[in-house]
């Protein structure tokens, strides 16, 4: 017995085709746009000779497309945000490619170092901020591609049970 695992392959499963899935030319599940986000996170000649810093608003690249979806290349100077959002009625990865940022939902903050990936379901609402002292850039994956991103106003403490800062 394998210590590892009890599960034990008799044989070789290449012999057995009708078992193993045909590979997709494009992703289709959360696992396949998490993994078309790590593989692009990995392969940096994608991306890094694209990536500008632009200090007076988040700068944005579409990266690539797809049937249905779309994948974003987002950079962010310390102290630029998202503000408060949501995006339609897309499902989305952001993955975080160098840096840090820290998102922020009605549940509380959560830091997101470099390689943290984000999973969310339409209508998740969410900031996103660059509160480090150094830049940050991050890669999102929108199924189907973004045509929405409706902005929310900030509750105050009161209202939401969590501390918010009201502008």
């Amino acid at each position: 017995m394998n210590s590892d695992s009890d599960l034990q392959i008799a044989g070789d499963i290449l012999e057995v085709p009708h078992l193993l899935q045909a590979p997709r030319e494009h992703p289709a599940t959360v696992a396949d746009f998490v993994g078309l986000a790590r593989s692009i996170a990995a392969d940096r000649s994608q991306w890094e000779h694209l990536v500008e810093y632009d200090a007076t608003s988040r700068w944005y690249h579409r990266l690539r497309t797809g049937p249905g979806y779309e994948v974003w290349l987002l950079s962010w100077v310390p102290g630029q945000g998202s503000g408060l959002h949501d995006h339609g009625r897309s499902s989305g990865v952001l993955t975080v490619l160098e840096g840090a940022l820290t998102e922020r939902t009605e549940r509380g903050t959560r830091a997101l170092g470099a390689g943290a990936q984000r999973v969310f379901a339409p209508g998740y609402v969410h900031e996103v901020v660059n509160d480090s002292l150094d830049p940050a850039i991050s890669l999102h994956v929108y199924y189907p591609g973004l045509t929405e991103m409706p902005m929310h106003a900030v509750r105050c403490a009161a209202e939401s049970g969590t501390v918010a800062e009201v502008s």
